[in-house]
């Protein structure tokens, strides 16, 4: 996978899709157990569920959540999710994870690293970028979240969505989907929705607005959404986000030549509270970082 995906690199992202990989190295009994453990958590009953709302849980490293912004929302979005965060500092709250799908969220996010590891390589030697260093390591993928997206069967599918158009925030999101599928991507082309149909034992690579950003829109991020859907549907998005305290802008190799940065620098916490601050409105986000 990784030496066809190197000969493509300056090709598949700029192009603006999003990219399905198999041969990943991730274990398909690692994948089936993740999607097996959001069923269960999700099939418990409420009280036990409602432990892990925000508010309610132990630990903020784990939240369960509905709409991403219940606030700024008229309807909410037709799911639940429950997110973990999995940086090495916040597995230390691993005993107050639920029992019923810890176990194969940590696995399912440590199975993935090399991958991830490896993709970030690829992306970045195109940009002229020789080694990823502890510094850029942490820029990149300092704070992965591991989310168990819920989807019910939603009896008005007229009045609400799964999730609506957004672009990730992240460096980059690898997304485990069940036979369900139900992402849709926006053509670059025409502005048409195309459903990424699953594959099974595949994982969905999505660039993230860092990437865009770091890369001085070399790579760019793409609309997606989850329409309200009619089967009970799972998925499981690692989001692999900066650190909370992370600085990124255009790579310095990427202005090398004289090229002027279309970004300013920002802080990772701040970007992410202003994803969060409104509701998903295409690539919007963008703005807080454009100069």
């Amino acid at each position: 996978m990784i030496p066809r995906l190197r000969n493509r690199s300056a090709m598949l992202p700029a192009s603006g899709v999003f990219f399905e990989i198999i041969n990943h190295g991730v274990p398909l009994h690692v994948l089936d157990a993740v999607k097996e453990a959001a069923h269960r958590f999700f099939g418990l009953p409420y009280e036990e569920r409602n432990k892990y709302w925000a508010g309610n849980s132990l630990t903020d490293t784990v939240t369960l959540k509905t709409s991403f912004v219940p606030q700024a929302e008229a309807a909410l979005e037709w799911k639940d999710y429950l997110s973990f965060r999995c940086s090495p500092r916040d597995l230390e709250s691993f005993p107050l994870w639920p029992p019923v799908c810890r176990d194969e969220v940590v696995d399912y996010v440590e199975s993935a690293k090399s991958v991830i590891r490896k993709l970030l390589e690829v992306l970045l030697e195109g940009l002229k970028v020789k080694q990823i260093d502890k510094a850029r390591e942490y820029t990149l993928m300092g704070s992965p979240i591991v989310n168990l997206m819920y989807y019910p069967h939603c009896p008005n599918p007229d009045f609400t969505a799964g999730v609506r158009p957004h672009s990730d925030i992240s460096a980059l999101t690898v997304l485990l989907q069940d036979d369900n599928g139900g992402l849709y991507v926006r053509a670059t082309q025409n502005d048409s929705w195309i459903h990424v149909l699953p594959i099974n034992g595949a994982l969905v690579i999505n660039i993230g607005d860092i990437l865009q950003i770091m890369s001085n829109d070399r790579y760019k991020s793409i609309e997606h959404r989850v329409p309200p859907m009619e089967a009970k549907t799972v998925s499981v998005p690692i989001f692999v986000n900066p650190g909370p305290d992370a600085v990124f802008s255009p790579l310095p190799e990427v202005l090398e030549s004289g090229e002027q940065p279309l970004y300013k620098e920002v802080v990772f916490s701040d970007y992410f509270k202003y994803f969060f601050s409104k509701k998903h409105d295409g690539k919007k986000t963008m703005d807080f970082a454009r100069i």
